[in-house]
């Protein structure tokens, strides 16, 4: 068996999506996820001047080796489009693969290590009584675990808060950088607020997370962690900035907050101190941006030893092929903690098919050859790219922050 062709294709069902396709000279394909959200171009030109001509001819069964070439053989290594196209190639390989065993991919990685794959979804308000609302309307789909977040007085736009109710969040909306506003002191001082409402309305069996998404400094986050602590967080998520992985042996000084962090990550090496002084609790890298199932069973294994666990980053700007693969990849991993889920919209399920289905808070697993997703090329071709970018975060006085 060998690589006869590959291509991108690229559509934009709700949001931009970019998809490679292997084929195979016995007519076997496998598809992967190359979604760089905000850059998705880029992705392609790397895809298509670089690697897919080096692919022609390969046995695609060599998946190992394949990987070994893209990264070492690249010599510029990791980085956030290298790995996404990595990602992609190898997402389609371990698809062609489990095709060709006749087995869902889950089988072929080493079998079910749980029944069902619990996720949490997303509750958000323009204030707390907006977001507790939410909360009630999970809990009512059947959602055992909820990220909660609520729009801060004097703040005009906030990270994870949808701009009307019941409206799922979306932050790349515009073709450039929309700019928020942040306030440090403002946010700390609310968000124990909301987290207080939630437990004296939900109790304490509903499990609660909260992503501060890269603002604060370490001493802020150490101190947020701790006023937070008689709410039983299930995980406090990118509380800083992870490029100084020593930060977090601040944080884990002063709080026992479950930390998460990880969905910016693409390698090992990014999370390899975290990992090893145990600073975290949760990884959250990705299958798309953190080198597909081959490199990400390294990072999970390496997890395993020092008691940390997976929670997938799964918002909807990456395709459901990446959300399909972590389906199977958390069925079999053993240190598996949760998964994030925030629904695609219908038209985005209409160009990818599949087989995985929510039920009762949980993700169960299809049983379809490979990673059991697939993409309609004709219903894609109606959906043009179109440019777009997150935004940026300034500070009050105009200086440039985290977003």
């Amino acid at each position: 068996m060998k690589i006869e062709r590959a291509y991108t294709i690229v559509t934009a069902p709700g949001r931009n999506f970019v998809t490679l396709k292997i084929v195979t000279d016995e007519g076997v394909y496998g598809i992967g996820d190359a979604t760089l959200n905000g850059r998705e171009q880029a992705v392609v030109a790397y895809l298509e001047e670089h690697v897919i001509p080096a692919l022609i001819g390969r046995d695609p069964q060599r998946i190992e080796d394949i990987w070994h070439y893209l990264y070492r053989g690249a010599y510029w290594r990791r980085g956030p489009v290298t790995m996404t196209a990595i990602a992609a190639v190898d997402m389609a390989l371990w698809d062609i693969k489990a095709k060709v065993a006749g087995m869902p991919l889950y089988q072929l990685l080493g079998g079910k290590s749980r029944e069902r794959v619990m996720v949490y979804g997303h509750a958000t308000g323009k204030d707390i009584e907006a977001c507790l609302d939410e909360v009630a309307r999970h809990v009512e789909q059947g959602y055992r675990a909820v990220r909660v977040q609520a729009g801060v007085p004097g703040i005009a736009s906030i990270y994870g808060v949808a701009k009307r109710p019941g409206e799922r969040y979306e932050p790349a909306d515009a073709e450039l950088p929309a700019e928020h506003v942040w306030n440090t002191a403002k946010y700390l001082n609310h968000a124990p607020k909301l987290f207080a409402a939630v437990r004296e309305r939900f109790g304490d069996d509903l499990y609660v997370l909260h992503d501060v998404h890269h603002r604060l400094t370490p001493i802020e986050a150490a101190r947020l962690g701790k006023e937070v602590e008689p709410y039983n967080l299930f995980w406090l998520e990118d509380c800083v900035p992870a490029e100084n992985q020593e930060s977090f042996g601040l944080i884990r000084q002063h709080t026992t907050t479950p930390l998460a962090v990880g969905e910016v990550f693409n390698s090992l090496f990014d999370a390899k101190a975290l990992i090893e002084n145990q600073w975290i609790d949760y990884i959250r890298a990705t299958l798309t941006h953190a080198g597909g199932i081959t490199h990400m069973r390294r990072l999970a294994d390496l997890a395993g030893l020092y008691h940390v666990r997976t929670g997938f980053h799964g918002p909807t700007d990456l395709s459901p092929v990446c959300l399909g693969a972590a389906i199977h990849f958390d069925t079999w991993v053993p240190n598996f903690g949760i998964q994030e889920y925030m629904p695609h919209e219908d038209v985005t399920n209409e160009v990818f098919p599949h087989d995985y289905r929510f039920e009762d808070g949980h993700f169960l697993v299809g049983e379809s050859p490979g990673h059991g997703v697939d993409i309609d090329e004709t219903a894609a071709a109606r959906y043009p790219y179109r440019r777009a970018s997150l935004p940026v975060n300034r500070l009050e006085d105009g200086t440039l922050w985290h977003w």
